[in-house]
């Protein structure tokens, strides 16, 4: 499924097709359009769930709890997300201010279908098991680990966009020039770096020790003149015109990891690099050898919108509505929502 033609699910694009939701917001790609359609979806899935957990007080509740509910997250989102922007303009990750909402985006829109995805159970629940401080810890865990999955998005969403942002290609870039300086350029053109064994050996110039079992192709056939070294045409072997003879001096044939038992190569002449060399793996950005700052810092404020939340979701409580209390839109602002999840446990 390509960016180009979105699924009617934003989530289920999002879960299917995730390596395109980040190659879109990697190259800022219709992200106006994506981030409204995470928007509307996750603002009705949070008002769909927020009305379950009302409706264990009232009708009236439900109605509040699902206003209130998206309100939290959005208004989480709009504390939280310039912290989120000056972090990574900081640290190097150089997010637009459209990657980075995008980003957290894609994280609330996943904890919210997940959140969403339970109601059934925790409607369930409603219905069969009339506790209030258990109906509060079960919803306060599905919320809770839904806000993991979501936040898992996020990380892996960041790491893509340090491995593939302007940085990333910044390094490919300076990696790419400096390489072919650091080749020989007698021994391998510009550009270009051996896999296996070099093509430019002359005829005769291999030793008769060769054994049978060298595979095919893996013994050069033809070498310019220049690169062979005086002495490094075998005795009884004709050299090519253009070439130097005279006798053979005691010198160790270059070697390399892998080379075949009697298979050298002349003197002067460059020894093809290791098949597992580094030349032949795929450079995989993705694999740092320390993290970067930027995901560092990401965590950091994920700690941070994890405070910031829960302590609007108490400001803005109740959510639930405690069956012995009379409704109310807000309630007055004393003690924590920690504080009231321990209350919630030792009443169990």
């Amino acid at each position: 499924m390509s960016g180009d033609r979105p699924s009617p699910l934003v989530i289920e694009r999002i879960l299917r097709d995730r390596e395109g939701i980040w190659q879109q917001i990697v190259a800022e790609r219709d992200l106006n359009a994506l981030t409204v359609r995470m928007l509307a979806s996750s603002a009705i899935a949070l008002a769909c769930y927020g009305a379950v957990l009302g409706f264990f007080h009232s009708p009236l509740m439900a109605l509040t709890s699902a206003l209130k509910l998206p309100l939290l997250f959005l208004v989480t989102l709009a504390i939280c997300l310039p912290t989120l922007y000056l972090f990574n303009l900081v640290f190097g990750a150089r997010l637009s201010v459209r990657q980075s909402l995008a980003l957290v985006m894609v994280a609330i829109t996943v904890t919210s279908m997940l959140a969403v995805a339970f109601a059934p159970i925790s409607l369930f629940f409603l219905i069969t098991a009339d506790d209030y401080h258990f109906f509060k810890l079960l919803n306060v865990a599905i919320l809770t680990m839904s806000a993991l999955v979501g936040l898992r998005f996020l990380t892996g969403g960041m790491q893509v966009l340090n491995d593939h942002g302007p940085i990333a290609s910044e390094a490919a870039n300076a990696q790419a020039q400096a390489a072919p300086a650091a080749v020989p350029g007698a021994a391998v053109p510009a550009g270009s770096v051996p896999a296996a064994v070099p093509a430019a050996v002359p005829a005769g110039s291999v030793p008769a020790a060769v054994p049978a079992a060298v595979p095919a192709g893996s013994v050069p056939a033809a070498v310019p003149a220049e690169a062979v070294v005086a002495g490094s045409v075998p005795n009884g072997a004709t050299p090519d015109a253009g070439t130097t003879t005279g006798p053979a001096p005691q010198q160790v044939p270059a070697q390399w990891s892998g080379q075949p038992t009697g298979v050298s190569f002349p003197p002067g002449m460059v020894a093809p690099r290791d098949q597992h060399s580094w030349s032949d793996r795929p450079v995989r950005r993705g694999e740092p050898t320390q993290r970067p700052a930027s995901m560092t810092l990401l965590y950091i404020w994920i700690l941070l919108f994890g405070f910031v939340g829960t302590q609007l979701a108490w400001t803005l409580r109740p959510f639930f509505g405690d069956p012995g209390q009379d409704f109310s839109f807000f309630r007055s602002i004393d003690g924590n929502f920690y504080a009231a999840v321990l209350r919630s446990i030792a009443n169990l």
